[in-house]
């Protein structure tokens, strides 16, 4: 759980606050997991703290939720043109995804159980950045996320939005997307060794 709060405040998700008066406070929870090995052996334990966003109302805690996701097909046929142009493919996993989107509108949670600040027990986060829970947490990441590919010159799918390639003298790279999950691939490893470094930053 504190890993899970230490990304919190690496990301600057949040601010303590007082507790409004004019607006709801959204509750939180903790959701516990097992990760598994490829021999059904429980590797860790995880932590997630997510907002209880069936509490949240349209147009008081959120505008838009809707985000794109690829489709199998799409995947599919993203693949077959690798195979077909011999790219060398990678697979990304985004730690704590959700936490790097950002929020329009005022949205206050709970502390988190058992994370009470007991000098300001009844002081609520107001948050700055998504939350897993929230309903506009998978559009706000898609729209960060988006950004700061086409910011680096890549080029959105028309049909797929999903899907954004870049191309210049030394190749092309596709990035294909799938809410935290990224495949990409290039006529060129070092195309990919650049993304994979461009990505974590």
């Amino acid at each position: 759980m504190q890993d899970e709060l230490s990304q919190f405040e690496k990301n600057n998700v949040w601010t303590l606050v007082e507790r409004p008066s004019s607006h709801p406070v959204i509750g939180t929870k903790w959701i516990f997991r097992n990760k598994l090995n490829d021999k059904g052996e429980i590797i860790r334990n995880k932590a997630r703290l997510v907002a209880k966003g069936y509490a949240q109302e349209e147009g008081i805690d959120f505008d838009e939720t809707f985000a794109p996701v690829a489709r199998l097909e799409s995947i599919r046929m993203f693949l077959a043109f690798a195979c077909f142009n011999n790219l060398k493919l990678f697979q990304m996993d985004v730690k704590s995804a959700f936490l790097n989107g950002f929020i329009d509108q005022e949205v206050f949670v709970e502390q988190p159980p058992g994370f009470e600040n007991k000098n300001l027990p009844n002081y609520v986060f107001k948050l700055s950045k998504a939350l897993y829970g929230l309903k506009q947490a998978p559009r706000a990441w898609y729209e960060r996320l988006s950004g700061f590919l086409i910011e680096n010159g890549f080029k959105r799918g028309v049909v797929d939005t999903t899907l954004f390639t870049k191309m210049d003298s030394n190749g092309l790279l596709i990035v294909q997307i799938y809410v935290d999950d990224i495949i990409f691939g290039a006529t060129n490893e070092s195309l990919c060794k650049d993304f994979s470094h461009l990505m974590q930053e």
